[in-house]
């Protein structure tokens, strides 16, 4: 059964106000909740209907019924399971590989699949900018379907931390006049910037990078004005991991 201050507090976290008031974030689904448990990631609650499904501390568990998650469900089609976990810390940035950065990045399922394509291609940092999107909302956590826990995310002044690299790292930015990708002298060391998904790169953060690549159009109507953000960041990292 759940409460009715559980099913308040749950209704909260949908806000980043609360999810950083309490600490807390929702996942839903049998599949991504199983992979947070097994990533080691701090139970605060778990309402399920199936008593068999995990093996979690009874103390922390409610059994309830399907009525009741569709009440707390974020979800137009609620799942067998609902938890509530701690939110964790991000590590310290490593950029001795590819890092990739994120200006102002707004859409949920943007961000989501974009955690999920840089634990696809080993990227082991995601740095964002203040105003991007919060990786804890429950619509990007359904998105990364458990991607998240193999991912360090970190939320800064995004211009500030572009211009403190080493002179000599590369920063790429992708734009709609750049250099093509597929000439480019691609290395495994760089930082890689992808930007909003209405105006792009920010001017503050354009002028912080050394390489400009676009991904070029074949198509013989010219009418598309760009790709979706997520699937551009597919192309950019899957030409990054080329041999």
């Amino acid at each position: 059964m759940v409460s009715k201050n559980q099913k308040k507090l749950i209704k909260s976290l949908y806000q980043k106000k609360y999810r950083k008031q309490h600490g807390l974030f929702v996942a839903e689904g049998k599949k991504v909740v199983k992979e947070l448990l097994d990533a080691g990631l701090k139970l605060h609650s778990l309402f399920t209907i199936d008593e068999n499904a995990f093996e979690v501390d009874e103390q922390y568990q409610y059994y309830t019924t399907t009525e009741e998650l569709k009440q707390i469900s974020f979800l137009t089609t609620a799942q067998t399971a609902l938890a509530l976990f701690y939110i964790p810390e991000s590590t310290k940035i490593n950029t001795d590989g590819l890092v990739m950065a994120l200006d102002d990045v707004r859409d949920p399922g943007n961000l989501g699949t974009i955690i999920r394509l840089c634990d696809w291609f080993g990227i082991q940092d995601l740095v964002c900018s203040q105003e991007t999107v919060d990786c804890f909302n429950p619509k990007v956590i359904q998105a990364t379907m458990g991607s998240i826990t193999r991912v360090n995310i970190t939320y800064l002044d995004l211009e500030k931390f572009l211009t403190l690299q080493e002179p000599n790292t590369t920063i790429f930015g992708t734009f709609m006049d750049g250099n093509t990708i597929y000439s480019e002298s691609l290395p495994e060391k760089a930082i890689i910037i992808m930007g909003n998904e209405a105006n792009g790169i920010s001017k503050t953060i354009v002028d912080t990078i050394n390489q400009r690549i676009t991904i070029p159009q074949f198509g013989s109507n010219q009418k598309t004005e760009s790709l979706n953000v997520a699937t551009a960041a597919a192309i950019v990292l899957s030409e990054f991991r080329r041999p």
